[in-house]
């Protein structure tokens, strides 16, 4: 039997929480890499990589996990990842391809030119997969299947790498489409950035000692604010434009509703209502005769005057 080349030698995958523990069990598993090394602050991580395995090697010291490293993957919150650009550079051998799995697009790529010796090797990645969950505890080598990964190289990225950066997430599962990353970081503000807004704001909105009464949508719909309060804080900062655009757009369609249900205008409310669930219908079709028997209203009543 004649084993494939590996893609990389060495892949040092700095951070493995969910999303670096399940990059490294997926490289692990589809024999990508020689040698996966992880680097944490914490020791304990590291021990729960190695026995989940998750990585080969774990160190705590950055520039010698990174030492001699083909592929440099950054899984850490978007301030964790523009920090380290300037400490790892000095450490990256000649050709290193540089990627990382953030959720903003445009401060990252800046960084990465304004601090990387080799600015052309570094390709953004943002895999669409994950959980509110958090840890190397919850990673598992299948969390990119099937998934949509984007990756926002610029006109100044080289060949080599965005070719290497888009078979790794191939060979793993994922589809990969592109996207600049000012549209990058415009999509994810409206699909992603303010949902996760919304659902800590419901939380929070709803009385403490209501929550023994709430029912399984309540959960559904705020699933999402089991994530960590630093890195979505970090998220929202980060893409403060676009997350306020996107927020803005939400109040007024929210407005909107506000008005036809204290007019009780049920023209307009079911306008609204209609809208809404037309797009969601699109998100995940339903059979056309669950449409049929669940939602007699096929198309948009006409919007009402403002």
């Amino acid at each position: 039997m004649i084993l494939k080349p590996f893609l990389f030698r060495k892949v040092t995958i700095v951070g493995v929480g969910l999303m670096g523990g399940s990059l490294g069990m997926a490289i692990k598993k589809h024999r990508l890499a020689r040698e996966v090394v992880g680097y944490s602050q914490h020791h304990a991580t590291l021990v729960h990589a190695q026995k989940y395995q998750a990585i080969d090697v774990g160190l705590t010291d950055l520039p010698s996990a990174i030492r001699n490293a083909d592929l440099v993957v950054l899984a850490a919150p978007v301030d964790s990842i523009i920090k380290s650009l300037p400490v790892i550079n000095p450490h990256l051998k000649r050709g290193c391809v540089i990627t990382d799995v953030g959720s903003v697009k445009q401060e990252v790529m800046e960084a990465a030119e304004k601090y990387l010796s080799a600015p052309v090797f570094f390709v953004g990645s943002h895999p669409l997969a994950g959980s509110e969950k958090k840890g190397i505890m919850n990673a598992r080598a299948d969390l990119f299947d099937d998934a949509v990964c984007l990756l926002t190289p610029t006109d100044k990225t080289h060949q080599m790498a965005r070719q290497k950066i888009k078979l790794l997430w191939t060979k793993i599962g994922c589809t990969v489409k592109y996207l600049t990353p000012e549209a990058h970081d415009e999509i994810l503000a409206y699909t992603s950035h303010m949902p996760h807004l919304l659902a800590y704001a419901i939380m929070e909105t709803i009385p403490k000692e209501h929550l023994e009464h709430s029912g399984q949508g309540l959960k559904d719909l705020t699933r999402i604010a089991g994530s960590s309060p630093q890195m979505w804080n970090d998220i929202f900062l980060a893409n403060s434009k676009n997350v306020l655009k996107a927020l803005d757009e939400c109040v007024k369609h929210l407005s909107y509703i506000r008005k036809a249900i204290v007019a009780r205008d049920e023209t307009a409310l079911l306008h609204h209502l209609t809208a809404g669930n037309e797009k969601r219908n699109l998100l995940e079709p339903a059979p056309e005769e669950k449409i049929q028997t669940e939602n007699p209203h096929t198309s948009i009543p006409p919007a009402p005057p403002n």
